[in-house]
């Protein structure tokens, strides 16, 4: 065992939310950056779709999207802060150089399931590849930032029992030794649980690392089982990784068909109802195992144009899509749960943050909307940096809000009327509240 000297932070998991987080870090601070793989073989490098962006004037609306979504199971201050913080994180990733599809300085949007309006931001069809791209090359200037590949986080350091509980650092193994990292903060950013699955749409290497640490530890966890399935992954007979078709085809006109080549579901559902539809069409048809996706009724130039990375891996598959129906079937895509994590990605042990799909926030509630994801772990890898540089210790809670005693609001009576208003139609004065939550 190898005593190593001290960093400021640690990151585990270089994909799209601890990269970002590692850029927002004061310069200053000595942080190691730990990724289980190679660099780009992290699952924010598969995505497709794109970002969900929020306007001022779209914010009620895409709450409501997302709380539906999510069977209103979400954390209301959570979607609320993914809606302020849109804005300049779109801002941001266009500073740092990410070229997402548009003309003329504007970016182009495209719409997709349960999204009320066209809102997504997208770099083709590899909107992961160019954002962790783009990440990758602004922390080539960030001499601060040290980067261990294919270094696979262990364990946490922490302290004995009966002390106050507090993370310590890592566990890490790095070309076959055991390595212990001490650090003043730790940020879990290594992924979900995609890898346990015989079907799913993930990098192999999720494997659910932060929540087994976390269980060991008495960390607190949150929505275990809300797992996420998407409704078209490209059919094959064997199982392992399979190939996602964005729900962005479904946003600009892909439809589903079933053994008999007839529509059968509303494409733009949310995922698990669009599932739901497909797994009762497969008990019709039980010899065929799959479904089609088809979108040959549109323009073969746009479509190549618009689907270049998908288009050429039909292709290699022996599918046309600007022709063909494509065999589709659901498969594992995303894990909702995770550490239970406050507004500024921290965990219930002290100095530890947890971000990305290594975490619950609470803003996807039991059924994340689609591009959402993207979204949330950008903001809350800014809400862990924030908190780090703001100097290195957790910030006390606010305090509470006075009030007099018949307007006081439990947490539970203040998310049912956020909810009950947003799903109405409107704010009904809850959202100023909310910001104070």
């Amino acid at each position: 065992m190898v005593k190593l000297s001290k960093f400021d932070v640690i990151i585990a998991g270089a994909g799209a939310a601890g990269l970002y987080c590692a850029l927002l870090l004061d310069p200053g601070l000595k942080t190691l950056l730990l990724s289980k793989t190679r660099l780009k073989e992290c699952n924010s490098y598969l995505a497709q779709g794109g970002i969900t962006t929020v306007s001022r004037e779209d914010k009620l609306s895409f709450m409501r999207d997302t709380l539906l979504a999510g069977q209103e199971e979400n954390d209301p201050a959570a979607v609320e802060l993914l809606a302020e913080k849109a804005p300049e994180t779109i801002a941001r990733l266009i500073e740092f150089g990410m070229p997402f599809s548009g003309e003329n300085g504007r970016i182009a949007y495209t719409k997709e399931g349960a999204h009320s309006k066209r809102r997504i931001a997208y770099a083709k069809d590899e909107t992961g590849k160019h954002l962790v791209e783009t990440l990758l090359a602004q922390l080539a200037e960030h001499r601060n930032v040290t980067v261990w590949e294919q270094s696979a986080l262990l364990d946490i350091l922490r302290e004995p029992e009966g002390q106050n509980p507090a993370c310590l650092g890592a566990l890490v193994q790095k070309e076959g030794r055991l390595l212990r990292v001490a650090a003043a903060k730790t940020v879990l950013a290594c992924g979900g649980i995609g890898g346990l699955f015989r079907e799913t749409t993930n990098a192999a290497g999720l494997t659910g690392d932060a929540i087994a640490i976390a269980f060991k530890h008495g960390i607190a966890l949150k929505d275990l089982d809300h797992i996420q399935f998407h409704p078209t992954s490209l059919y094959a007979p064997e199982a392992g990784r399979r190939f996602l078709l964005s729900e962005s085809l479904r946003g600009e006109g892909a439809r589903l068909l079933n053994a008999q080549k007839k529509r059968f579901v509303d494409e733009l559902q949310p995922r698990d109802a669009v599932c739901a539809a497909i797994k009762e069409e497969l008990k019709k048809f039980p010899r065929l195992p799959y479904v089609y996706l088809d979108i040959s009724h549109l323009e073969a130039n746009w479509l190549r144009e618009r689907f270049p990375m998908i288009h050429r891996r039909c292709l290699d598959e022996g599918y046309d899509m600007t022709k063909d129906p494509i065999p589709v079937i659901p498969s594992q895509h995303y894990h909702m749960g995770g550490l239970q994590i406050d507004l500024a990605g921290r965990t219930s042990l002290a100095n530890l943050y947890a971000i990305g799909e290594a975490a619950c926030s609470g803003a996807h509630g039991a059924n994340r909307l689609a591009s959402n994801s993207l979204l949330e772990a950008l903001v809350f890898a800014a809400q862990a940096a924030q908190d780090i540089n703001g100097g290195m210790a957790p910030a006390p809670p606010p305090p509470p809000r006075q009030s007099a005693p018949d307007k006081e609001l439990t947490d539970a009576s203040l998310r049912a009327r956020l909810v009950q208003s947003l799903l109405s139609g409107g704010n009904g004065g809850i959202a100023d509240e909310l910001c104070d939550y």
